[in-house]
């Protein structure tokens, strides 16, 4: 199989409503078309997670992230410039979303991956894709293919076979908080 195929076939899965798990430049994910509130809501089941808790999306690039945030503040652009490890922010208000994608305040917390696969996988759906850690709500992160409970990778519809053996960034990505004056702080390091 080729990296090609793997898109392909992920592709395929999203676009009809399908979960995956999926390497990421962090963790191994769950992932789903964010902009199908039923994909999303399996998403939730799968994670045995209250909905209350929004879900971190990701998207190709500034282009993509400019079509899921009302506004892109001056200091989000700086920082995505700046920033080498991978980084989530939460922006104050999400668009073009389903209201299960985005936290009860509005807010949307958004990705842009320095990953191969997701680059590709983004590229090729042309939407963005949630990310959420490839564990029941409250267990362990899952930093390998190996490390994904069984029942996780019973419940998605499709487990990317891309990279299986290869262990990821042995931590989640920071997350910063970007408030509607532009102020900023940090959620997790």
């Amino acid at each position: 199989m080729s990296l090609h195929h793997d898109i392909q076939e992920a592709v395929h899965v999203l676009k009809n409503g399908g979960t995956l798990l999926y390497p990421t430049d962090t963790i191994w994910g769950i992932g789903c078309d964010a902009t199908q509130v039923k994909a999303v809501e399996k998403v939730f089941r799968i994670k045995e997670r209250v909905q209350e808790k929004s879900l971190i999306v990701l998207v190709r690039d500034l282009d993509m992230l400019q079509d899921y945030v009302e506004h892109l503040p001056e200091i989000a652009i700086e920082l995505l410039a700046s920033v080498s490890d991978p980084l989530t922010i939460i922006y104050p208000g999400g668009r073009n979303l389903p209201r299960n994608v985005t936290a009860e305040d509005g807010s949307i917390a958004i990705r842009i991956p320095k990953h191969d696969f997701c680059q590709e996988m983004l590229s090729a759906l042309g939407k963005p894709i949630t990310s959420t850690s490839a564990n029941v709500s409250g267990a362990p992160n899952p930093f390998s293919y190996s490390s994904v409970a069984d029942p996780i990778k019973k419940a998605v519809d499709h487990i990317v076979p891309y990279r299986y053996q290869a262990i990821a960034r042995p931590k989640p990505s920071t997350i910063v908080k970007i408030d509607r004056n532009g102020e900023m702080r940090i959620i997790r390091n």
